[in-house]
């Protein structure tokens, strides 16, 4: 059998007797730095691939996420990521989720609901925020495209974190501390000031106005979840 040609300088396949679970830089990188051949090994190298994996999809979007573009820019070979993900669906998943867990979330604590609220959503309306890059890498093309939802790899984002939500965590402190009626509280009242967030930042792709933020958190939702004062 005659051997795979080789593609944008990297090997298509392992060499007889070769040590698959491990990947090795091009030749020509280390003949040019003069230096000695380096191995990248098991989690070293699966962080290596998923890193660079971030940095093409934010860079060049979800029409660019290509197995091929990925091996090219964690300089490794396309077999080394095939033997990890079989399809880029399942690349991009992967990818999401080591995002996620590389960038908890930090709870607020100001001693208030509408100061910890705040806080969560001015954090989260930032251009550093990863999953609003997330969300603008694909956008352009997406939906032409076969993958999963926006609202899918947004829960392979979160999977990674603790099982409460950073606005849960909020939100029953400020349940112990008497703010808030829990009998008000559903599943869908708890979500809502991240759903408003993401409904403003989606329709502008904008960082959302501090006066929205306020209107968000002390027009709707404390409001909502706050035990009505008796009328004098």
């Amino acid at each position: 059998m005659q051997p795979l040609p080789a593609t944008d300088g990297f090997r298509q396949g392992p060499r007889l007797g070769e040590n698959t679970a491990v990947d090795k830089i091009p030749d020509n990188h280390h003949e040019q730095a003069g230096t000695t051949q380096t191995r990248r090994h098991g989690a070293e190298l699966e962080r290596a691939i998923l890193d660079a994996a971030w940095e093409q999809l934010i860079a060049e979007g979800y029409e660019h996420f290509t197995i091929d573009a990925v091996a090219a820019r964690a300089r490794t070979s396309k077999p080394v990521l095939y033997r990890r993900w079989k399809t880029r669906e399942d690349l991009l998943r992967a990818t999401v989720r080591n995002r996620g867990a590389a960038d908890p979330a930090a709870i607020p604590d100001t001693g208030t609901l509408r100061g910890d609220l705040l806080a969560l959503l001015t954090h989260a309306n930032t251009t550093r925020n990863p999953m609003a890059a997330l969300v603008s890498s694909m956008l352009g093309s997406y939906y032409n495209q076969t993958g999963p939802t926006p609202a899918e790899l947004r829960e392979e984002f979160m999977s990674q974190r603790d099982s409460a939500s950073a606005v849960e965590q909020v939100v029953n402190r400020a349940v112990e501390r008497g703010e808030i009626d829990p009998a008000r509280l559903t599943p869908r009242i708890i979500d809502l000031p991240f759903d408003l967030f993401r409904n403003e930042w989606m329709m502008t792709l904008k960082l959302v106005p501090d006066h929205v933020l306020r209107q968000i958190v002390d027009d709707i939702f404390i409001p909502l979840v706050t035990t009505q004062q008796p009328t004098r």
